[in-house]
């Protein structure tokens, strides 16, 4: 087992420079793409599988972002420091999903393979999405930790062990209002469905069927049916966050994919 130290990767002088991105493990690249908490800490559960046979990038997103174009650039010059030309398997979970996606169709020549968890092409409830944008301008930022706290029923199922929840709030803490508000405002603008059957890689759709935070399973289903040659795999009983339940083992996901001869 091999665990590189963190990887600051660098851009024109012209643009600002995105936080570091962490690199664990040896083999193809495997970039994960946070949802809109921003940390890439809450991959940490798969990266332990992963690592034997991958290099696992887990970036932060740049919070002072305030397009899908500048954290597209930003994913390209992570993959550029790290793996060179070689293309990468992507991994976007929810807000993340929608990034990655918005990578394969800008990068397709970057992406090896597209796995998209409980994401969507775009926001369907817009009223909850400006609710949630007036709300973190005005909330005091420390009770952020509070509304976690509270809304995590919402967020996790019955396979995820307390252990993680708890880990998943002290992580996600790091998250800053600059950075949840800029995505929160990038998803306001964010349609991808007339593009999805552009999307030329080999691409999986895991759904989550008891997600509450997201409808999840109809979202990947539409997305699906749009992106050529697409598969959807449903996680049967899991929520939002499924990536921290122990059942959820991505590893073992893209072996079974691997059977069709989709990720070499």
């Amino acid at each position: 087992m091999r665990s590189a130290p963190p990887v600051a990767t660098t851009m024109p002088c012209a643009s600002p420079v995105p936080p570091a991105a962490t690199v664990h493990g040896s083999g193809p690249p495997l970039l994960y793409v946070p949802g809109l908490d921003g940390t890439g800490l809450l991959f940490y559960r798969q990266v332990r599988a992963l690592q034997h046979r991958f290099t696992v990038i887990t970036p932060r997103l740049r919070d002072e972002a305030r397009t899908l174009d500048a954290l597209v650039a930003d994913l390209r010059h992570h993959l550029d420091a790290t793996a060179g030309a070689e293309p990468a398997v992507l991994v976007g979970e929810s807000f993340g999903g929608a990034l990655a996606m918005a990578f394969a169709l800008a990068h397709p020549g970057r992406v090896r393979a597209l796995v998209v968890l409980n994401s969507f092409p775009r926001v369907r409830n817009r009223l909850a999405l400006r609710a949630a944008r007036a709300a973190t301008a005005v909330l005091p930022w420390g009770a952020m930790a509070l509304v976690r706290r509270l809304t995590a029923f919402r967020l996790h199922s019955g396979h995820t062990h307390q252990d993680e929840v708890r880990r998943f709030l002290v992580l996600t803490a790091r998250t800053t209002r600059t950075g949840y508000r800029n995505r929160l405002r990038m998803l306001t603008g964010c349609d991808l469905r007339a593009r999805l059957p552009q999307l030329a890689v080999p691409t999986l759709f895991l759904a989550a069927d008891r997600d509450r935070l997201l409808p999840s399973l109809r979202e990947a289903r539409e997305m699906a049916r749009l992106v050529p040659g697409a598969v959807l795999q449903v996680l049967e009983g899991h929520g939002h966050s499924c990536f921290l339940a122990e059942s959820v083992d991505l590893d073992a996901i893209l072996r079974g994919w691997e059977g069709g001869g989709l990720v070499p």
